[in-house]
């Protein structure tokens, strides 16, 4: 399985069986050069523009966009759901959270998550191999609690997302106020790994910006 981090909160994972998976595209608003990749199947966590941008995906995607399981070829795709804030999405309405199983592997994929999960939730989700987690604050969790989330869900890997670059005018912070929190933490371009190759305690992984960006 390969995964490549698109920018804020999308990335493109690729199975052992070549289905293509995109998380939370994002529109040319957001500051990342736009994007223009093919897909199989697509997860919107919420409907803000920088996660639902849909028709920035070429192909003809199968798009998740709803909590349950959903089995599409040899990929399963549950969502559970859960807020974009601190106060049952009074403020920024729902999130869901979507563990993606293939290859023998889960990844799961926090969205805008905007608050602490609590044990039903964690429950829910169940084990995971691969974290994605926003990690900037203000509107997600913040770096310090993107720890503790970290430290609930207890991946093999965590990959943060949704902090602040050059590419970004928004009021959030760098992965740094996350990534300090950690003795070891792994810089890699792209994360391409098997069941076997998870390492046994839970590793930190930054990946570089990868441009989403094809030949037509």
């Amino acid at each position: 399985m390969r995964i490549e981090w698109l920018g804020h909160a999308c990335f493109r994972v690729q199975t052992g069986n070549g289905t293509r998976i995109v998380t939370d595209p994002f529109n040319e608003e957001v500051g990342y050069p736009v994007l223009s990749v093919e897909a199989d199947i697509v997860t919107v966590s919420h409907q803000h523009f920088d996660h639902n941008a849909i028709s920035m995906v070429r192909g003809e995607p199968r798009v998740v966009q709803e909590p349950g399981e959903h089995r599409l070829g040899d990929v399963v795709v549950k969502g559970v759901s859960t807020f974009h804030d601190k106060e049952e999405g009074a403020q920024r309405g729902a999130n869901i959270v979507f563990v993606i199983s293939a290859d023998g592997i889960n990844i799961c994929h926090l969205g805008d998550l905007g608050h602490l999960l609590n044990q039903e939730q964690i429950s829910r989700i169940g084990p995971v191999d691969v974290l994605l987690v926003p990690v900037g604050g203000t509107f997600t969790i913040d770096a310090r609690e993107a720890v503790e989330t970290v430290a609930a869900l207890k991946p093999r890997i965590a990959v943060p997302m949704h902090y602040k670059t050059g590419y970004l005018n928004l009021p959030i912070t760098g992965v740094k106020e996350f990534t300090r929190h950690y003795d070891r933490v792994v810089h890699r371009d792209c994360l391409e790994v098997t069941r076997d190759s998870l390492p046994e305690k839970t590793e930190i992984v930054v990946l570089a910006f990868t441009e989403g960006r094809e030949q037509p």
